[in-house]
C-alpha cells in the first residue's frame, strides 16, 4: 500500500534513535583519574570518602555519559534482593501509617528498599502476600500485627527472616523477633491514670479479634484494677466484631452502655476505638471529660489536633523503624533477635476546657 508524504515523516518521528553503549566503571575512572571503587562509591550516593573536586568530577562524568548503577546484576551476583517486604492490616489506621513510614525510612537509609502490603486483617490475603513476597526473594518480612497461620508458621520454622511487630500471632513453634511494647503494662498504666482521678465505676472497650496486643492490655488493666481494690462488678466490658477499630469502638461503647451506663472512666485499647466512644458519647449528650474520662493506647498524632479530651499512652512508633532494622539484622547475622520492647508514657489531655 503507498504511503502518503504526511504518513512516512510520522513514521520516521517514531523510530528509535540508536542506543547509547553502555558505559563502564572503568571508563569513567580512567577519564576522571580516579579508581573504579571511588567511582562505584560516588555513584552509590556515598560522597564523604572523596574530596568535593573529586566528586564534582565524577558526578559530571556520571551524567554526560548516562551511566548508571546495575543494582539487578549486583543483586544478583552476590544473592541479594536489597528489598524487605512489611506486611500490615488496616493501613487506614494512624498507628499502622506511623510504623511504616518508621521502617521504610530506616530501611531506605541502609540501603534497602521496602514493599508494603496491607493484609486486611485476613488470614488468606497475608498468606498470599507471604507466598508472593518469597517468590521476589525478598530478604526479610515486617509482620505487623499478624495473624496465626500455617504458612506463618512454616516461615518461621523454616528460618525464614522474620520480626513481628505490635503483636505476636500464637505460633506453636520457636518464637521470633518481636518490636513493641509491654502492653500489659500499658493497660496498667491507663488504669493507674483513671484511679488518679479519683473515678469509682470503669468499663473497657475492645475488639473480639483474637490479639495477643488486646488481650495483655485488656489484663493488664483489669489487674491493676483488683490490685487496687477495685472489684470486678466496676468495671462494665464492651466488645465488638467489627475489624475497623473507629466503628469497633462505636458498636463496643453502645454494648457496654446498653448493659450499665455511661462508666466515668473508659479504657479503650487503641485510640482509634476511643474515636467511636467519643462519637457515641456526643450522640448521648454525654460530655467528655466531664461526665466520662476516655483513655487510649497510641497515642497517634492526630490526638493534639483533633482529640483534647482524650488522654492515651504514647507509643513511640517514630522509634520503631531503627528496631525493626536492628531486628532483621540479627537475624541476617543468624542471631536470635529475641525481643524489643520500647519505652511508653502516658499522655495527659483530658481537662474540663473541652467542650
Amino acid at each position: 500500500m503507498k504511503q502518503t508524504q504526511r504518513e512516512q515523516p510520522q513514521r520516521d518521528r517514531e523510530k528509535p534513535g540508536p542506543r547509547r553503549p553502555r558505559v563502564s566503571l572503568s571508563t569513567i575512572a580512567r577519564a576522571a583519574g580516579v579508581s573504579i571503587s571511588t567511582v562505584s562509591r560516588i555513584a552509590n550516593g556515598q560522597l564523604n570518602r572523596a574530596n568535593p573536586q573529586t566528586v564534582a568530577r565524577v558526578q559530571a562524568l556520571l551524567e554526560t555519559t548516562g551511566y548508571r548503577p546495575d543494582n539487578i546484576g549486583r543483586s544478583l551476583r552476590h544473592g541479594r534482593s536489597r528489598i524487605v517486604a512489611m506486611l500490615a492490616p488496616n493501613l487506614t489506621n494512624p498507628a499502622m501509617a506511623a510504623i511504616a513510614s518508621a521502617t521504610e525510612t530506616a530501611l531506605r537509609e541502609a540501603g534497602y528498599v521496602m514493599i508494603l502490603c496491607d493484609t486486611h486483617d485476613e488470614p488468606a490475603l497475608q498468606d498470599e502476600y507471604l507466598a508472593a513476597m518469597r517468590s521476589q526473594s525478598v530478604e526479610g518480612y515486617v509482620v505487623v500485627s499478624g495473624l496465626a497461620t500455617a504458612m506463618l508458621e512454616a516461615f518461621v520454622e523454616g528460618g525464614e527472616p522474620v520480626v513481628f511487630v505490635g503483636r505476636r500471632p500464637a505460633l506453636r513453634g520457636r518464637p521470633a523477633p518481636f518490636v513493641g511494647i509491654d502492653n500489659r503494662g500499658a493497660g496498667a498504666m491507663a488504669a493507674d491514670h483513671l484511679l488518679e482521678r479519683g473515678l469509682r465505676r470503669f468499663g473497657l472497650i475492645h475488639s473480639a479479634t483474637s490479639s495477643s496486643a488486646i488481650e495483655e492490655r485488656v489484663a493488664g488493666f483489669r489487674a491493676r484494677l483488683a490490685e487496687r481494690g477495685v472489684p470486678a462488678s466496676a468495671i462494665g466490658t464492651g466488645m465488638s466484631l467489627e475489624l475497623q477499630h473507629l466503628f469497633a469502638g462505636y458498636a463496643a461503647t453502645r454494648q457496654l452502655v446498653e448493659a450499665g451506663g455511661w462508666p466515668e472512666g473508659l479504657f479503650a485499647v487503641s485510640d482509634l476505638m476511643a474515636y467511636g466512644a467519643y462519637r457515641l458519647a456526643r450522640e448521648a449528650g454525654i460530655h467528655v471529660p466531664r461526665d466520662c474520662v476516655i483513655v487510649g493506647i497510641d497515642d497517634n498524632i492526630l490526638n493534639a489536633w483533633i482529640a483534647p479530651w482524650l488522654s492515651s499512652v504514647h507509643v513511640p512508633y517514630e522509634s520503631f523503624g531503627t528496631a525493626i532494622l536492628a531486628q532483621l539484622r540479627a537475624r541476617w547475622e543468624g542471631r536470635g533477635g529475641g525481643d524489643a520492647l520500647l519505652p511508653y508514657r502516658l499522655v495527659a489531655r483530658a481537662d474540663d476546657a473541652c467542650e
